[in-house]
Parts: structure tokens; C-alpha cells; sequence
């Protein structure tokens, strides 16, 4: 089996190429601009778990460049039978300081690249009548109002509406669900900030990527087949 996991450089990607590699999956990793960390995770797949590999660059902002990553990949791989739209971008800005251009960005990675991926992917899938699509979400998408984060918040509202539209088009071959993280420990989160989510969640602690890829290797498995079309929160229980 292959799996195309765009945005595998960062943490949660990183965390989801390591989960579906465990279980014997070639895994495609997409990445902008972390050449290193891609190349080291390639690297690192292919000795750990016996795996095939392969690195493609493609700025999410660009239509050519998408279509390049998924020529590229058919390429190589006579199939991709697991589709992970992981990749995402993020510019909090106060609300007053917040541009066209910032909205266009995220939308243009978040929301478009999903749906032209989905879209050719998703159709080869269907002729093949098997295939999995994950949509990485967010909390932010569903119930989060925060208008430094607005532009975020509503591409992953227009994901989550996306994930079921496609789940329709495709049916009944291809499984199309959606993830959607609350907050997740990563690197870049301030500690005071991860202090004071950790009051609004029930387990009392922040999810990690580990958290976010369990969700998706159990998915992407065949005792999965019959989740279809939902939108499932790995948020610890967070109000």
C-alpha cells in the first residue's frame, strides 16, 4: 500500500508517516520548504521499517506545483491508496493587521490543495474502488472562535465541509473522514499558552502528534472500513 501524507514535515506528519510506515505503508512525503527533515525522515522509514520512500517538494500556493506532486507520485507508485491532507499554515495576526493576501495563503494550503488533491486522487481511488482520504482538521473548525485565528478557523470549517461533500462523491469505495486536533503539544506552543489550555481540557493535558497519528493508523486500517463521512476530535475532552 502508498500513502501520500502532505505536509510530513512537521510534527504531526512526521508523527502519522511513523504510525502507517509501522504497518508496512510506502509513504510520499510532501514538503514546502524542510528539504532536511525530509530527506532524515525518508531516511530514517526506510531503514527502520523496510519501506519506499519519496520526497516531493510542492508550494501548496501553486496549482502547477500540485499537479507536479501528484504526477510525480503516480510515477513511482503504480497507486495511492491512502490520501492525508496534513499539510496546513497558520499566520495569527491581530484581526486590524490581517490582509487579503494572508486569507488567500491559508486558504489556498488548507482548503484548495486539499480539495484539488482529493479531486484527482479521489477519482483514481474510485476507479479502483478502494481508498482512504483523511482530512486533518482542527477544533478550531468547529467550535473555537479566536479572531487572530479567523482565516485558520475557517478554512478548517471549510474542510470539515469538504471531507463530507467528498465522502458523498466518492461513495461507497472511498472512505473520507476528517480529524480534527485540539490543542496539540508541538515545539512552537509557549508554555504559558499550554498552561492555560490545559484547564479547558478534561484530561488535563495537551494532546501530542502520537495522539493525533494513533487516530489515523486505525483509520487508514481495514477495521476501519465501515467509519465513514465523520468528523472525529482528538481534544482530550475540551470545553
Amino acid at each position: 500500500m502508498n500513502a501520500l501524507i502532505t505536509g510530513a514535515t512537521s510534527e504531526i506528519g512526521m508523527a502519522i508517516s511513523e504510525a502507517l510506515a509501522r504497518k508496512n505503508i510506502n509513504i510520499i512525503i510532501h514538503y514546502n520548504s524542510k528539504e532536511k527533515e525530509a530527506l532524515n525522515l525518508k531516511k530514517s522509514l526506510e531503514e527502520k521499517y523496510n519501506i519506499k520512500c519519496l520526497c516531493i517538494k510542492a508550494d501548496f500556493k501553486s496549482e502547477d506545483e500540485i499537479n507536479n506532486l501528484i504526477e510525480t507520485s503516480y510515477k513511482e507508485f503504480d497507486n495511492i491508496d491512502i490520501l492525508i491532507n496534513n499539510a496546513a499554515l497558520d499566520l495569527p495576526k491581530l484581526f486590524r493587521e490581517k490582509t487579503k493576501k494572508d486569507f488567500e495563503d491559508i486558504l489556498n494550503v488548507n482548503l484548495i490543495a486539499p480539495f484539488l488533491l482529493s479531486k484527482q486522487i479521489g477519482e483514481k481511488m474510485y476507479l479502483n474502488k478502494k481508498g482512504k482520504i483523511i482530512n486533518i482538521a482542527s477544533t478550531n473548525g468547529i467550535d473555537t472562535y479566536f479572531p487572530m485565528c479567523l482565516d485558520y478557523d475557517a478554512s478548517k470549517a471549510g474542510l470539515i465541509s469538504l471531507t463530507h461533500n467528498l465522502a458523498l462523491q466518492f461513495k461507497p469505495y472511498v472512505n473520507v473522514n476528517a480529524v480534527a486536533p485540539g490543542t496539540i503539544a508541538t515545539k512552537d506552543l509557549e508554555e504559558e499558552y499550554q498552561e492555560e489550555e490545559k484547564t479547558k481540557i478534561f484530561k488535563e493535558r495537551l494532546g501530542t502528534p502520537l495522539d493525533v497519528a494513533n487516530l489515523v493508523e486505525f483509520l487508514v486500517s481495514e477495521e476501519a472500513d465501515y467509519i465513514n463521512n465523520q468528523v472525529i476530535r482528538v481534544d482530550g475532552g475540551m470545553y
